[in-house]
């Protein structure tokens, strides 16, 4: 495989990565679509990458397995499947557990009725959700939220109403946050515009003091990436994280596109905390 774009970070450095796996579909006329190809390439990338934290949609149980079984017994998972059952699809959050401390998790769906699992509103004909992880880093003891999510692909409304949702929930946690998704959504869609309102979130990529890779756009469905096209694939901070770094990562592991999406990588530092952690 190539070289990581980013790879394992040195502390107090924390990488996070955000991965839309393209869900896997039984029938697909695509060679390059089919996950029994793609698997062996998405495993080699998140190996290669060791994120601090990734946020991944579209994950069927079996493929969220697959990228867990990639990522090691070091790592720690949350999120279920979006469905009233907990199954199907699904947007689980990793971490490294040897370096990040999970305080507590919860997923809510992108409806008027966050609670119930399954639930649609806004106009999404499927259930859309939100998994949100409080961690804290061993390394330095910050306290951060990490917010992983995918807006719907159809009703521009319901992108609209689930960035205001991401943005409350955000600011009622009153942590340095990190949101990690695949939004449907450009820089200056209505739904982006709303989720950075207020200047309560930033765009990594817009605020990284150095950006790796050329602007590209982040569907690339499974052709060279083309520099000015939409992002959809999205990390956003709160304004008290800095983000050293950002890229899109075009590697083919093999020769073979892991994903229909490229995924969007950020170096970033959260802010001091009051106490030391209790990993040198």
């Amino acid at each position: 495989m190539n070289d990581a774009l980013i790879g394992p970070p040195a502390r107090p450095d924390v990488h996070v990565m955000t991965l839309n796996v393209r869900r896997r579909i039984r029938m697909t006329p695509r060679r390059a679509d089919r996950w029994a190809n793609r698997r062996p390439a998405v495993q080699a990338l998140v190996r290669a990458e060791r994120p601090t934290v990734l946020g991944v949609q579209e994950a069927m149980p079996d493929q969220a397995d697959a990228l867990h079984e990639a990522l090691g017994e070091r790592y720690g998972r949350v999120g279920h499947g979006r469905n009233a059952d907990g199954g199907g699809e699904g947007c689980p959050l990793f971490y490294d557990a040897g370096r990040l401390e999970l305080v507590g998790w919860e997923q809510a769906a992108l409806s008027d009725t966050p609670d119930v699992p399954g639930s649609t509103s806004w106009g999404n004909m499927v259930p859309r959700i939100m998994v949100l992880a409080q961690l804290r880093d061993r390394a330095t003891g910050a306290l951060f939220l990490a917010v992983n999510t995918h807006f719907d692909h159809l009703s521009r409304r319901s992108r609209v109403r689930s960035a205001e949702a991401v943005r409350k929930t955000v600011a009622g946690h009153g942590l340095p946050a990190i949101v990690t998704g695949d939004l449907n959504a450009g820089q200056r869609s209505p739904s982006v515009q709303t989720l950075l309102a207020d200047d309560a979130l930033e765009d990594a990529w817009s605020a990284a003091d150095l950006r790796i890779t050329p602007p590209w756009g982040t569907f690339a469905n499974y052709r060279q990436p083309r520099a000015g096209g939409r992002r959809i694939d999205w990390i956003v901070t709160t304004p008290d994280i800095d983000v050293r770094r950002a890229g899109m990562n075009a590697r083919r592991p093999d020769g073979v596109w892991p994903t229909d999406h490229l995924p969007v990588q950020a170096i970033v530092r959260l802010p001091d905390a009051d106490a030391p952690g209790d990993v040198p």
